[in-house]
């Protein structure tokens, strides 16, 4: 593998570092995030300006539960949650479907937001959530997480 091979894959990527993962980050999320809907997900996002603190003493510095996560945060980060409801799709390989799908889709798609990001300031945490009963085409999907990543960029 060439050089140029490995950085067009690892700027595709999905690290676990873009993931929403913290319960915090995520009760936040749906609790004061805004959102909407485009068939066929429910999305739901909310956007922070990163604090960047001027003098962190050694004793503020790695409190557990405190930020985003172990990682330091820039602006321009996003962290993404991805669902499928159990309620609409009982079977767990159909919900596995649905999620790669969603992921691919994203993964492929979020360089205009994450500029849009950069040059703001802010950072996004998103959530897509599948909201139907019926099985989607990869290719309906990927439009609809391209509009509501437009959508999201226009409001920022």
């Amino acid at each position: 593998m060439n050089d140029r091979q490995s950085i067009s894959e690892r700027r595709h990527t999905l690290p676990r570092s873009e993931r929403l993962r913290s319960l915090g980050a995520v009760r936040r999320l749906f609790t004061e995030g805004q959102g909407g809907f485009v068939y066929p997900f429910r999305y739901m996002y909310y956007v922070t300006r990163p604090e960047v603190p001027e003098t962190a003493s050694p004793s503020e510095e790695g409190l557990p539960g405190e930020g985003r996560g172990a990682e330091p945060c820039l602006a321009g980060d996003i962290e993404v949650l991805f669902s499928v409801p159990k309620k609409f799709h009982k079977r767990a390989n159909r919900r596995n479907l649905l999620k790669r799908r969603t992921r691919e889709a994203y993964r492929l798609n979020r360089d205009a937001l994450r500029d849009a990001l950069r040059d703001r300031g802010v950072e996004v945490d998103v959530a897509l959530v599948y909201s139907v009963k019926e099985c989607q085409s990869y290719k309906n999907i990927e439009h609809a997480v391209q509009r509501i990543l437009e959508r999201i960029r226009t409001h920022l």
